[in-house]
């Protein structure tokens, strides 16, 4: 039963309701609306024919227009008439987050909500809760990082979104947003948004996502040969597919590929880990829509109706026996003009170069439906960002894109190209190889208040923009649903599926280094941060591909590091010199060592082999001191930090 077509009213309730409603994006919306996304986009960015404005990337501090609201100097981040509703606001800086966040409804000269700085989560200015509000991984109170908030807010009227800045000036660190939001047809009663909703059911609802547990199991438990398919016939329907689940011993997730008929359309064909979220090996995800546990269990909550018959089917397109346990739970379903089919298409190329910059394709979607979601998998041949490109959604064939970003990882609910993995219910990192953005990485979004409708076609873009030239590997599956007759331009990709897949280049390594990020801090200065850092320099390499990075702030600031050891020997320290660092005084266990060493460069270079001297070891280790005594004139900023890569230890 879908509660949610009934609606008479849009209200904030009626909407968390078909947030967490599976069936909801399984028909035609109703009440109709459209989607779009007010982002800080470069604004440079303005037609296709002018390569160097299409991928601009000045996608912070953007705004519609700069106004004065009671003596205050607000810059308008959306504008927008109603009835609608803004169903995502993603978020990100790095810094200085002081200032105000105000959503002005209805035309109001007060703000309805107000935010405390350019962080959602600051003083529980909106109590959402988790995980309708969640942070990205890595991100502070005071520091970089953001959050991503899916409370909805609906309005009748009108909608205007500002940001004031706290501290205005010359140096404003760079503000990032994106914001969806839903505009029905001008009759369409919606009730405003008030503060003071609970929002505990909704969030326990999306943290622990229920399985449909009734209907018909139809299953299979066989050893797929290689070239040939194990199939499951689904009841005759009116009905719905409303589980998928599905245990293999198939090494290569690639090879195992899922299709299905609906009416006798094929309406899927992808690879079964990239159907389910995890990629070419098990990889744990725990989404909305879509779980994988770490003994490879995986499972699929997307409602798939069909009218009159159904098959589902498995091929095996590699060279060796792939053992499954298929299960498919198959419920009631009353088909209606409004129901829709469920489509997932994947598309891998291999290598795609980086220069010149370009639009890649994920899907064109010819048909009505809605766009409800994709996976990225990347394979980056070295550690700098792959993931500058921003995406670009075409709606209806319209000239100019609804939906254009600000960068890959802020599609994917994440900021600064963190590597660390994470788990919302909309949105996953499940894989980044490392050190830094190197090797694989995997990343999914899904959408339910925020899925994309279209009446003609729908046409979604990434921009491949590499930080590097060089050559990277995509894979994208895309998720949505559509009326019988909708088609696209991916057809089924068997060779690409067989495709043998990447081993990352061999890492740089110092012989017989002692990685600095790796040994024990004994000592520092109580508020400096010192943290692993992966990039890539100007000139040389670090050690195992990342350095101890040491944020001072002052002259004096410091670091010890234990190094183990039992003999006398010479120790040979690299380094890091930076724009930004400082005059270094090296010390082993209390000893000074030689001069002062300047570690400036205009740009971020290797240093070479440092020597330090022959000392004796105490109580088995040697502490290495590293402390800043002053600073190049050319230096900038704090003109304090440091970095340390490795240390060797050689016979005297």
């Amino acid at each position: 039963m879908n509660i949610v077509v009934a609606a008479l009213v849009v209200t904030s309730q009626s909407l968390l309701e078909e947030m967490t409603d599976y069936e909801a994006v399984a028909r035609l919306p109703e009440p109709a609306y459209t989607c779009q996304q007010a982002s800080s986009y470069d604004r440079a960015t303005r037609t296709s024919d002018d390569p160097k404005g299409w991928f601009a990337n000045n996608d912070q501090n953007q705004y519609i227009r700069i106004e004065t609201n009671q003596n205050r100097i607000e810059k308008v981040m959306m504008d927008a008439d109603g009835p609608g509703a803004i169903v995502r606001f993603w978020i990100t800086t790095h810094a200085a987050k002081k200032g105000n966040i105000r959503i002005y409804l209805d035309g109001a000269d007060t703000a309805t909500i107000s935010v405390p700085g350019f962080d959602f989560a600051n003083n529980n200015a909106i109590p959402a809760g988790t995980p309708l509000l969640t942070l990205h991984p890595g991100a502070t109170p005071e520091g970089r990082g953001g959050n991503t908030l899916y409370l909805p807010i609906p309005y009748a009227k009108h909608c205007k979104v500002t940001w004031e800045e706290g501290e205005p000036g010359p140096k404003i660190p760079p503000r990032y947003y994106q914001i969806n939001y839903r505009t029905y047809a001008p009759n369409t009663k919606v009730e405003t948004f008030q503060p003071g909703g609970h929002y505990e059911r909704v969030n326990r609802l999306l943290a622990n996502p229920p399985a449909f547990s009734g209907g018909r199991e139809i299953a299979l438990d066989k050893t797929v040969l290689p070239g040939e398919s194990a199939v499951l016939e689904l009841p005759d329907g009116p009905s719905a597919v409303r589980l998928l689940e599905l245990h293999t011993d198939a090494a290569n997730l690639r090879n195992l590929v899922l299709s299905a008929e609906f009416d006798t359309e094929r309406t899927i064909w992808c690879p079964v880990g990239d159907f389910f979220g995890c990629g070419p090996d098990v990889r744990v995800l725990d989404s909305w829509y879509r779980t994988v546990t770490k003994d490879g269990a995986m499972s699929c909550r997307w409602v798939m109706p069909y009218q009159k018959n159904g098959r589902l089917t498995l091929h095996n397109v590699g060279t060796t026996p792939a053992k499954a346990k298929f299960i498919a739970r198959v419920g009631d379903w009353k088909w209606d003009d409004h129901s829709l089919h469920f489509h997932a298409n994947w598309r891998h190329q291999d290598p795609i170069p980086t220069r010149p910059m370009s639009d890649w394709n994920y899907l064109v979607a010819t048909g009505q439906g809605r766009y409800v979601g994709d996976q990225l998998i990347v394979f980056n041949p070295v550690k700098n960002w792959w993931g500058e490109g921003d995406e670009k959604i075409y709606v209806d064939d319209e000239p100019f894109p609804s939906h254009i970003g600000t960068g890959t990882e802020d599609y994917y609910n994440y900021s600064w190209s963190h590597t660390g993995l994470f788990q919302t219910p909309f949105a996953n990192q499940v894989r980044c190889d490392g050190p830094g953005n190197r090797g694989y990485s995997i990343v999914n979004r899904t959408r339910s208040l925020d899925s994309i409708p279209f009446t003609r076609s729908l046409r979604f873009d990434m921009e491949i923009w590499h930080w590097t030239d060089c050559k990277v590997g995509y894979a994208a599956t895309t998720f949505w649903y559509a009326r019988p007759g909708a088609n696209c331009n991916r057809p089924p990709q068997p060779d690409e599926a067989v495709r043998p897949l990447h081993e990352p280049p061999p890492m740089f390594r110092v012989a017989g280094a002692i990685e600095c990020e790796k040994m024990q801090i004994v000592a520092k200065t109580p508020d400096v941060p010192a943290e692993t850092q992966t990039m890539s320099l100007a000139q040389g390499e670090w050690s195992d591909g990342s350095q101890l990075w040491v944020r001072g702030k002052r002259v004096g600031d410091f670091i010890e590091l234990r190094i183990p050891a039992t003999e006398k020997r010479r120790l040979t320290l690299y380094a890091t010199k930076s724009w930004d660092y400082g005059i270094l005084r090296f010390s082993v266990n209390g000893q000074p060592v030689g001069k002062d060493y300047d570690a400036w460069a205009e740009k971020p270079v290797a240093s070479g082999p440092i020597d330090l001297g022959v000392f004796e070891p105490k109580d088995g280790a040697f502490i290495l001191r590293v402390e800043v005594v002053g600073a190049n004139p050319k230096s900038k900023n704090s003109q304090s930090f440091f970095g340390l890569d490795a240390v060797t230890l050689t016979a005297p």
